[in-house]
């Protein structure tokens, strides 16, 4: 059974200052990229480290110059020569759950500045303030851009939401890549999938193993540079599909 969840809304606990609550927290940031040399710096820039203690960029055989750019601006950078969107989450998250003091809480996010990172205090604040396991931030309870999600990721998103409700009986509205959770979950959980079907495995398992979640609104804008690997290619948004819904049945 689910522990009671507080509605919680941007109004309720955005302000410029950091809730004392928060301030307790070892969190750790971790972002895949690939190719996102013309945004991963203002990502990284733009997390407050009052917040959080290590922002970890995973690359992802990039060929262009985000690794550069990455530790300009103060990321830590790891490695993962294997593409996969899970498979480069899970390099990160190995590397802060073998760290001699491992972080409480570890958070999402992607490096095309799509999310906002300023509003990561908000993702956090259900965590502390009602010991929720697992806080997505969702883009369809949120602002979103004109043109930020295109068709097939609104199609996508809505079947596989109402897929996890008639399977599973709960509610979800986005698989969004914004995400925090307790580290203790996330090791409870034993994430496998290596590439498209990582967020939603995530969310599938927390349902399965009673973990307590909840939902975040946060705002979504069109990417800053490059190109999406899911809806940018007809074979990537193809293959992302079929595997969020395969992993959708299988742990059902």
């Amino acid at each position: 059974m689910l522990w009671p969840v507080k509605s919680f809304q941007n109004s309720e606990i955005h302000n410029s200052s950091i809730p004392h609550y928060l301030s307790r927290v070892v969190v750790d940031v971790i972002i895949p990229a690939y190719n996102e040399e013309g945004t991963i710096g203002k990502v990284v820039r733009d997390i407050d480290r009052n917040l959080v203690r290590h922002v970890v960029v995973v690359n992802n055989t990039s060929t262009d110059n985000t690794v550069e750019v990455a530790e300009s601006a103060g990321a830590l950078v790891l490695h993962q020569n294997k593409r996969g969107y899970g498979r480069t989450c899970l390099t990160g998250v190995y590397h802060v759950s073998g760290l001699k003091t491992p972080p409480d809480v570890v958070a999402f996010m992607d490096g095309d500045y799509s999310d906002f990172p300023g509003q990561l205090k908000d993702v956090l604040a259900p965590i502390r303030e009602e010991n929720i396991d697992m806080v997505i931030g969702s883009r369809v309870l949120g602002k979103r851009e004109k043109g930020s999600m295109t068709p097939q990721q609104r199609f996508g998103n809505w079947l596989a939401t109402v897929m996890i409700r008639v399977i599973y009986r709960k509610k979800f509205t986005d698989l969004g890549p914004f995400r925090a959770i307790k580290l203790s979950a996330l090791q409870q959980i034993n994430m496998q999938d290596q590439t498209y079907g990582w967020t939603v495995e995530m969310q599938v398992k927390v349902i399965k193993q009673g973990l307590s979640y909840t939902e975040i609104p946060v705002d979504y804008r069109r990417r800053g540079a490059g190109h999406s690997k899911v809806a940018g290619t007809l074979k990537g948004t193809i293959f992302a599909g079929w595997k969020i819904i395969i992993t959708i049945l299988r742990y059902g």
